[in-house]
């Protein structure tokens, strides 16, 4: 309630109206705040720059379908993030129809699970390609039977396990599909009230095309909604690639096995010899006891050496690099 007047400040507004000192129509004129309607039903509690955020997040999930799946298929796949949106959990579950593949992934260490909603086409793509076939949707959409569900969960779960890479610079999750429901009434994770944000991506699977929604309920990405803007989300980035790509690239590079081999010496026998050797037999090679050995990387002559043993092994000392001058 706004401050009373008192008569003296009500005589002092009048005198002034009066000698014309305070003008009507400028009191008139005098523009009200804006009052902003606020919806309690469907509270905003992801903004603009977190569903932003999550479609940055889920263009690098959709990189990783697209360079992954065709492993399980061998098929072309394309994968785009089409949009992202804040609603209740109600208007998402309504909007589901029979069969569905809903797959709930437990989002440790984070409380609560997440939902990915793939459409029954891509479903029944998949297991067609999986038992062989040209990846046909069926004509008539039907319930899936135990043993299509079992190949549609193994597919699944190798996309489940690629959320990890792209939401490791939020946090370190560790999704796990818990398991697939056909059924929309058996996957209430959360309240018909609580609000979710839904990321929408379309899927094209050579010639079948279909939408997969990733449901994520608020309240499980609650601990985390700090980290979900972009100067947060660039700025891990930029120090991440300054920092770790040069040592990630030398680590796989020096994890990489590679055949090496030393050469005694060559020689020629003819195919009679050859058929005849036996046990004890001696080849005469075209080197000698005390000269170098040719040491080769893959195919690639890099080192001189010296025969000898270590231990019980047979082994070289190596005793010239050859570079790629030489």
């Amino acid at each position: 309630m706004g401050d009373v007047l008192s008569q003296n400040e009500i005589d002092n507004l009048l005198n002034a109206l009066t000698s014309g000192e305070v003008d009507v129509e400028e009191i008139k004129n005098t523009k009200e705040k804006p009052v902003k309607n606020y919806d309690f039903a469907r509270p905003s509690k992801f903004s603009k720059e977190h569903l932003r955020t999550m479609e940055i997040i889920f263009e690098h999930y959709g990189r990783l379908l697209s360079t992954n799946l065709p492993v399980f298929l061998r098929k072309n796949i394309q994968v785009e993030v089409m949009n992202s949106e804040a609603v209740t959990y109600m208007e998402f579950s309504n909007s589901l129809s029979n069969p569905v593949l809903l797959g709930i992934v437990d989002f440790s260490p984070l409380e609560g699970s997440i939902i990915v909603e793939m459409a029954s086409n891509l479903g029944f793509a998949m297991v067609d390609r999986m038992l062989g076939g040209t990846g046909e949707p069926l004509d008539k959409v039907r319930d899936f039977s135990e043993i299509e569900l079992l190949i549609i969960e193994r597919v699944m779960t190798s996309c489940v396990d690629l959320l990890r890479e792209p939401w490791e610079n939020v946090l370190d999750v560790h999704p796990r599909l818990e398991r697939i429901e056909t059924n929309s009434q058996f996957a209430q994770i959360i309240s018909p009230s609580e609000m979710i944000a839904i990321v929408t991506v379309n899927i094209k699977i050579g010639d079948v095309e279909g939408l997969m929604n990733i449901c994520l309920p608020f309240i499980t990405l609650e601990p985390v909604m700090d980290k979900l803007n972009t100067k947060f989300w660039y700025s891990s980035q930029k120090e991440k690639a300054g920092d770790s790509y040069a040592d990630s690239v030398e680590a796989l590079i020096s994890r990489a096995k590679i055949p090496v081999k030393a050469v005694l010496g060559n020689s020629k026998i003819t195919v009679a010899d050859f058929s005849q050797l036996q046990v004890g037999d001696i080849v005469r090679l075209n080197t000698k006891v005390d000269e170098e050995l040719d040491v080769f990387v893959g195919d690639i002559k890099k080192f001189q050496a010296l025969p000898g043993a270590s231990g019980n092994d047979y082994a070289v000392r190596v005793t010239q690099i050859i570079r790629e001058e030489q």
